[in-house]
């Protein structure tokens, strides 16, 4: 828990994420990580790791390479890379906070159970360090404005490591796709539901065997109020408390009712 302001310009702060060590996002959140400290690390997977969810590398060594001060790439998904950062590779000073991102797509709903990005900050509260996963929404994957996230994420991050947050729980961060300039706020939610749609496409290979592309496309739920999904779709900023205890509470009371 964060139970009081962090001091960012003391803060050891470690940067991941799932889209790999080259990625955009990424190195725009290492520009974003230097403005709030000069203690910034990046240890980032090799290859993207999209839709890797909370998954460990158990079954095979895991190599870690430097690429540069304070830099590394790990052969692994963000849950390996996160693991690693704080138990071997800053074992002499644990990260202070930790940032995922930044995602180049949303992750809002039941997209965080899938999520790299999540994850990497879920893996960092199961081992005591704050945690923010930030994405940036893409209608169109070959425009997205990075730049909506540049001119936010610090002032962002800034509100939220001087806020108290509960035990257990990341703060998911998604930028709506729009210029900077039109975004209307900053709206703190909940995650929402979209159905995941049956777009499966269905295609031959050249050796006439049958193999089929998952694809991105879903049904929206923008008509409940107060969700993450909602507030995109109304060109606000959504800042989502997410918590590691999946119990569902209210289940509890007639399943001891069946089984005392």
């Amino acid at each position: 828990m964060l139970e009081r302001p962090l001091d960012l310009a003391k803060a050891r702060i470690l940067v991941t994420n799932d889209d790999g060590i080259e990625a955009k996002g990424l190195k725009l959140l290492f520009k974003i990580a230097r403005t709030l400290s000069q203690d910034v690390w990046v240890v980032a997977p090799e290859l993207e790791q999209s839709g890797a969810s909370h998954s460990l590398t158990l079954h095979r060594p895991l190599r870690v390479r430097q690429r540069g001060p304070r830099r590394f790439v790990v052969d692994g998904t963000p849950t390996d890379c996160v693991l690693l950062a704080v138990n071997r590779l800053l074992s002499d000073k644990r990260p202070s906070l930790v940032l995922s991102g930044i995602n180049a797509g949303a992750n809002l709903g039941e997209d965080v159970t899938y999520s790299g990005t999540v994850a990497a900050a879920m893996e960092a509260i199961l081992l005591g360090v704050p945690a923010i996963a930030l994405s940036m929404q893409a209608i169109d994957r070959g425009k997205i404005r990075w730049e909506t996230a540049e001119a936010y994420a610090a002032k962002v991050i800034r509100r939220l490591v001087a806020a108290p947050w509960a035990p257990n729980t990341l703060i998911n961060v998604n930028f709506p796709d729009l210029p900077a300039d039109q975004v209307k706020g900053i709206a703190v939610t909940r995650q929402g539901r979209h159905k995941i749609g049956d777009q499966l496409a269905e295609r031959i290979d050249p050796r006439g065997r049958v193999y089929y592309w998952i694809g991105p496309n879903r049904d929206v739920d923008i008509d409940t109020d107060g969700t993450d999904i909602a507030a995109v779709t109304q060109h606000k900023i959504a800042l989502t408390p997410i918590s590691l205890d999946l119990t569902n509470d209210a289940a509890l009371k007639p399943l001891r009712r069946v089984f005392k």
